[in-house]
């Protein structure tokens, strides 16, 4: 009687979710404060539409400025802690296209989980942090020649010419943003729906994998 209870217990511990520390404090403190530069962004720009030549708008318009200051430190923290920060916070655990490859011919998603950055959502984030680097250089251009602010104003703060050329770039980017947001929530439901605990990781650092999850190397 004892044998078949060992083997039924040894079955459960195989089954049983690995959890295992993934990330850092830092990566996960750059990861909200990215998230909440980009929300606050959007609100504000939406209330300065909503109340232009209104008494609120430049208040607003000021608070949109300092959120895309919050932002570009972030993402400047970002790209930098990818060049040394911990193994799963480097650009080599963003970097899968063998696995990008096999996805697009196969046209189905990858059977393995890994530890770390999921292979396919890896490049969205790669695309979301080229959108946003996008968004902070045509930000800073266009507050320095609309508001005369910023690290740009001295040069481009009497460039008028400058806005034309930099705002269609921003308001592509801010759609392309908004997109990327919209698939990056229904992944997050799409995980919680199959019992996956995905959105919890980037706020306890830890990553719950199932016995055969393995570390791919490509």
């Amino acid at each position: 009687m004892k044998a078949p209870q060992c083997i039924k217990e040894r079955n459960m511990l195989q089954s049983a979710p690995q959890v295992r520390r993934v990330y850092d404090p830092l990566l996960r403190v750059l990861h909200w404060s990215i998230a909440l530069g980009i929300v606050v962004l959007i609100a504000t720009s939406q209330l300065a539409e909503a109340f232009e030549d209104g008494p609120w708008e430049d208040a607003i318009w000021n608070v949109h400025i300092l959120s895309g200051y919050v932002l570009s430190a972030a993402l400047a923290a970002r790209l930098l802690w990818a060049l040394v920060g911990p193994a799963n916070a480097r650009w080599r655990d963003l970097w899968h296209p063998r696995v990008w490859k096999d996805a697009l011919l196969r046209l189905r998603l990858p059977h393995t989980h890994r530890v770390g950055h999921d292979a396919l959502a890896s490049l969205g984030y790669l695309f979301a942090y080229a959108v946003m680097a996008l968004m902070v250089v045509t930000g800073l251009a266009l507050a320095a020649s609309e508001f005369h602010t910023g690290p740009l104003a001295a040069w481009l703060g009497n460039s008028g010419w400058i806005e034309d050329v930099v705002e269609g770039p921003h308001e592509f980017g801010f759609a392309l943003l908004l997109g990327f947001i919209g698939l990056h929530l229904a992944a997050l439901v799409f995980h919680q729906l199959r019992g996956e605990r995905v959105a919890q990781s980037m706020v306890t650092g830890k990553q719950y994998l199932d016995a055969e999850s393995a570390v791919q190397h490509d």
